[in-house]
């Protein structure tokens, strides 16, 4: 079993990565913010608090890495509305940079980041690991940045390299101001649901499905970039109407009461090379 040290364990995807890890038996040691012990849910493993992990330097990880095998670096600024334009990218990305400096000084064998689908050409539609990338956002631009760095960064100093690129996922502990938890909110209480017409195709994925995926991932032997996605896409009306069905509240969904977003891609779905 590995010796892991993981950020973001608190998070949405964290928290089931970190959860399957420390199942299979994995040494786990969890780097969260002060304050957020309970946010762990009971998860054993040893925790390092810190008002800010983006804020440390590189001798500050060498430490807490010794003797530590895997990085799983899940942790980024991510608060919805606010996150794919907001300076604190900047932020994020030169900690992520800290943390790979410290983590060649401390010999770890193998260094895992999370990247998202935005990094990618969106406008090829079906997005493989071979799509160029073209990110539109700061937050795309920083995670192409980290990756960049990370690739060249890890090569030279002999550490096994893995990005694993997110697409649209769902499920336990997500930020309720995000489409599927408005959805189930808002039909569970009756109030109707403004929508676009919902044409555009999406590839969603159930965290914990996510999570199984990166901890195949985490712990095999694949290098380099790599997609967490179903592989299959499904329209907005139809992931919608599906969630309605569970309250028997089509009638509430209001497609085309939204503008559709001109600039939005018809179509983003993953590609899985397994």
């Amino acid at each position: 079993m590995s010796r892991i040290l993981i950020t973001g364990a608190t998070g949405f995807v964290g928290l089931p990565v970190a959860q399957q890890l420390a199942a299979a038996g994995h040494d786990l040691t969890c780097v969260i913010r002060t304050g957020s012990e309970a946010r762990l849910e009971g998860l054993e493993a040893r925790k390092v608090t810190c008002d800010d992990l983006f804020a440390q330097n590189a001798d500050w990880w060498a430490e807490q890495l010794a003797e530590i095998d895997t990085v799983v670096h899940l942790a980024w600024y991510a608060e919805p509305g606010k996150y794919l334009t907001s300076e604190r990218n900047l932020d994020c990305l030169t900690g992520t940079l800290a943390m790979a400096k410290g983590a060649a000084a401390a010999g770890v064998r193998r260094f895992v980041g999370a990247g998202t689908c935005f990094e990618y050409d969106l406008s090829a539609g079906h997005l493989s690991v071979d799509t160029p990338l073209a990110p539109e956002t700061p937050y795309a631009a920083a995670k192409v940045a980290a990756f960049t760095m990370l690739t060249a960064w890890c090569a030279t100093a002999e550490i096994e390299f893995l990005w694993a690129r997110l697409f649209y996922l769902y499920g336990d502990r997500e930020d309720r101001r995000r489409l599927v938890p408005q959805l189930h909110d808002k039909l569970a209480r009756g109030v109707p649901v403004d929508l676009t017409r919902g044409t555009a195709l999406r590839d969603y994925l159930d965290v914990r499905d996510a999570a199984r995926m990166l901890v195949k991932d985490i712990t095999g032997t694949r290098t380099g970039p790599t997609n967490i996605c179903s592989g299959q896409g499904v329209t907005i009306r139809n992931l919608a109407e599906g969630i309605a069905d569970q309250y028997g509240r089509r009638d509430l969904l209001n497609f085309g009461a939204y503008p559709e977003n001109l600039t939005d891609p018809p179509v983003v779905v993953g590609v899985r090379a397994e």
